[in-house]
């Protein structure tokens, strides 16, 4: 494929110049892909499908960091956006939209009693953790899992740059799964919140996520998950409502929006009724084409079995490839994690080939084969049975090549690239 990455290639070199990694995302840069062999700027969408500015097709299992929850260029989404583009875009007020997506999402998630909107999920994250500062008058935060960008959290992770110590010390993570070392810090009653992803690559073990919401309580920390990712996928009231445990407050993003810049922090009122006091504000919290956009997805998601789908075509991709992991004898060094609709795909050492070396070569291979591909399965509304299959295959042609080098201990010798070295570890 490298002869058709022709322009990829010269604007990647040509963006560099005056853009810092030729991307607004770590993950959607070229660091995260095989160099020279992965397309690097994408021009439009349809669907499950992606085109990039070389006109090369892909089946996209990214989704948009798993934003494209209904695919792209959903019909009932585009009319909401285009019918209030008419309309206006941000306004000098408030807008009735506001109220109107605030009450679904009250409707359906259960511990939203108050809603307040941003565009990313970093917005929300932080506006959570202010208010509970705010709410406990308490600096410290617990952390587990990824949390966004900004200095309370990134200072905790290897990306610290630029963060004061000062800020860094005030947070702590701790481990999942682990309620013995969660309750020995939170029994310092120093820690404002514990934030938390519900699950992500490692299911809650039984009595986990109870234990949690038992603890928080106990020591007076709020509860916050972090359902930017779960959320509109594991079931319309996120992972809360799936796990039946209600946290304090709550923070979505990514699929509520379906590509469009939206975010929600929900909760408890009188936790919430503290937004009145911080300051958590932004000319465009309010903006009306996120908002409309919103209103759309919860709608379609309401009257079609969306979530059913996530949990049905995940599973049977996962039994499809599970299945193709056996045949090749690559259970030792592959391994899909987590739940159907967002499974996590981790890779292990060969004696001959790095977790890295291995991960980078599936990548590759996969791209090859026309499928655009992290190191997860970001399922969404528009995969149908004919995507299934092009995955499939993709899949076989991949894993047996894998199989193939690996046996014969010359994989790196076969790959052709750099191997990609994660920014940082989290999952």
């Amino acid at each position: 494929m490298k002869e058709k990455l022709t322009k990829s290639n010269a604007l990647l070199k040509d963006s560099l110049d005056i853009i810092p990694l030729a991307s607004q995302t770590f993950s959607k840069s070229y660091l995260y892909y095989p160099r020279d062999h992965s397309p690097l700027f994408l021009k439009r969408g349809n669907g499950a499908m992606v085109w990039d500015i070389d006109g090369n097709q892909y089946l996209d299992m990214v989704s948009g960091l798993m934003a494209i929850v209904l695919g792209y260029n959903d019909s009932d989404v585009n009319q909401a956006i285009i019918n209030q583009l008419s309309q206006g875009i941000s306004f000098s007020l408030a807008t009735e939209l506001e109220y109107q997506l605030a009450s679904l999402l009250v409707n359906h998630i259960p511990c939203a009693e108050m809603v307040r909107f941003g565009k990313t999920g970093t917005d929300v994250t932080s506006a959570a953790i202010r208010v509970a500062r705010a709410y406990t008058n308490r600096d410290h935060i617990l952390v587990c899992g990824y949390h966004g960008w900004q200095d309370w959290y990134i200072g905790t992770t290897s990306r610290s740059l630029g963060v004061p110590n000062a800020v860094s010390h005030l947070t702590q993570t701790v481990p999942y799964n682990d309620l013995d070392a969660l309750e020995a810090l939170l029994k310092t009653n120093k820690y404002a919140a514990f934030i938390l992803e519900p699950t992500n690559a490692h299911p809650p073990k039984t009595g986990y996520l109870e234990g949690v919401r038992e603890l928080t309580s106990k020591y007076n920390t709020v509860l916050v998950f972090d359902e930017i990712v779960t959320g509109f996928h594991f079931a319309l009231g996120g992972a809360q409502e799936y796990f039946g445990v209600t946290p304090d407050l709550a923070c979505f993003g990514k699929g509520l929006g379906n590509g469009m810049p939206l975010s929600a922090v929900v909760g408890k009122r009188d936790i919430m009724k503290t937004m009145d006091d911080i300051f958590f504000s932004g000319t465009f919290g309010g903006e009306a084409l996120s908002l409309a956009a919103g209103i759309a997805v919860i709608q379609k998601m309401t009257t079609e079995p969306v979530i059913q789908h996530l949990w049905d075509f995940g599973t049977h991709v996962h039994e499809d490839i599970t299945s193709i992991i056996k045949e090749c004898n690559l259970e030792a060094h592959v391994q899909l994690l987590g739940y159907a609709p967002w499974k996590i795909l981790m890779f292990s050492n060969h004696a001959t080939a790095s977790s890295e070396a291995i991960k980078t070569f599936f990548q590759k291979e996969m791209i090859a084969n026309g499928v655009l591909i992290l190191a997860s399965h970001n399922i969404s509304f528009a995969m149908k049975e004919k995507e299934r299959e092009m995955l499939k295959n993709a899949y076989v042609n991949t894993l047996e090549k894998l199989a193939y080098f690996l046996s014969k201990e010359n994989l790196i010798d076969n790959l052709n690239c750099p191997i990609i070295q994660p920014v940082f570890k989290i999952r």
